[in-house]
């Protein structure tokens, strides 16, 4: 994928570039915070060196054979506006735990990689399909063009919206049967049918 864009009926999957700042600051202040550190110069230039990282991601991944980890900027087709963000992030966790995802008979506690999908769209935007666009283009990419055999998202139990977005894209939604790790609670897992 790299520098590659893709397009939906509405919306175009991009990598990140420098003038997108603002917008994704601003985004993911209100998506994850309270929307307070909008104008907070230290929070600004942190965001920036995220920013840089995010596009490096995409210029350094490819050449060196990895996959295309990192975010990219979800637009609006018709306007080119900014409304949230989707990517490939890798994933560490127990998931062993998970019964769907075990390969002997009992829970491991070892932490195994996966391939995950995040997404996050500006809270004015939500409620019109775009994370289950960009995610139905992002697994689509994932499984034709990269070849995975499976992608895996997470989310907390009382995160009802991304549940439902795993559940329009046809993961199997599945629990942690364990109390712990605490942060490892909802996991939706699509296999490649291809």
């Amino acid at each position: 994928m790299s520098r590659e864009t893709i397009e939906t009926k509405r919306l175009v999957i991009r990598p990140f570039s420098p003038a997108d700042l603002s917008a994704i600051h601003r985004i993911l202040d209100q998506t994850f915070g309270d929307g307070s550190k909008v104008d907070h110069q230290a929070a600004l230039q942190e965001r920036e060196s995220w920013l840089q990282w995010s596009m490096l991601n995409q210029e350094w991944l490819p050449k060196l054979h990895q996959p295309p980890y990192g975010d990219r900027a979800i637009t609006l087709k018709a306007s080119g506006v900014i409304i949230g963000s989707v990517g490939y992030v890798p994933l560490l966790m127990p998931f062993e735990q998970i019964p769907e995802l075990r390969t002997t008979a009992s829970a491991s506690r070892y932490n195994t990689p996966e391939v995950g999908l995040f997404w996050v769209i500006d809270p004015a935007q939500q409620r019109h399909g775009y994370a289950t666009e960009a995610a139905q283009a992002m697994t689509g990419h994932a499984f034709a063009q990269m070849g995975l055999k499976r992608i895996i998202a997470t989310t907390e139990y009382e995160n009802l919206a991304s549940q439902s977005v795993m559940r329009k894209i046809g993961m199997t939604i599945t629990r942690n049967p364990l109390p712990d790790p605490p942060w490892l609670q909802v996991v939706g897992i699509l296999e490649n049918s291809g």
